[in-house]
């Protein structure tokens, strides 16, 4: 019975309150103007998250040079013949297009942005933070004309509970360790 106990405690630490997911954030249905927020993980205030896409996945905010990672249009992107723009290896097909403001925050154009409840913040390819209030994980194409956007770029995001409820669950656990043992040394 107390190996049945350790195994079942096991099993659930291993998933207690973790989430973890991969979702398509689309440049144009996920723009900041004209198209709508991508929903995704439920967070609580104090857990922290992380969200990931690859530094070669691309999206566009529009014709040659616009093409950039989740990073944004920050610097000088080269085509490698066999990328998403189908240009020539060489070709320009990005370049710094400077920021863009919206509802007082600013991010760099073509830029993941999150969102919970009224705040924004700057993603990219590998970041993450702590959630100041709870609320749902939105997702962004930042862009101040969504019209020409297109693509979209995996991301994959996953939030594990802040320390305090694993405290929680491994003293629950315990008790409830205790309450089999006294079980079985009773019978």
């Amino acid at each position: 019975m107390l190996k049945q106990t350790a195994m079942i405690a096991a099993l659930v630490l291993s998933t207690a309150g973790a989430q973890a997911a991969t979702y398509n954030v689309d440049a144009l249905a996920n723009s900041s103007t004209g198209g709508t927020a991508l929903s995704t993980i439920t967070l609580a205030a104090g857990e922290s998250f992380t969200v990931l896409a690859g530094i070669a996945d691309l999206w566009s905010a529009g014709p040659l040079p616009r093409y950039s990672n989740a990073n944004g249009l920050t610097a000088n992107l080269f085509a490698t013949g066999s990328d998403e723009s189908a240009a020539s290896a060489g070709t320009l097909i990005g370049q710094n297009w400077g920021s863009y403001t919206q509802d007082g925050f600013t991010a760099a154009y073509g830029r993941l942005v999150g969102k919970i409840g009224s705040q924004y913040f700057a993603l990219g390819t590998n970041s993450g933070g702590t959630a100041t209030s709870a609320g749902t994980l939105q997702l962004f194409y930042w862009d101040s004309n969504g019209a020409d956007n297109f693509g979209s770029i995996a991301v994959n995001v996953s939030a594990v509970p802040e320390p305090a409820t694993y405290a929680m669950l491994l003293a629950g656990l315990g008790l409830m360790g205790l309450m089999v043992r006294r079980r079985t040394s009773n019978t």
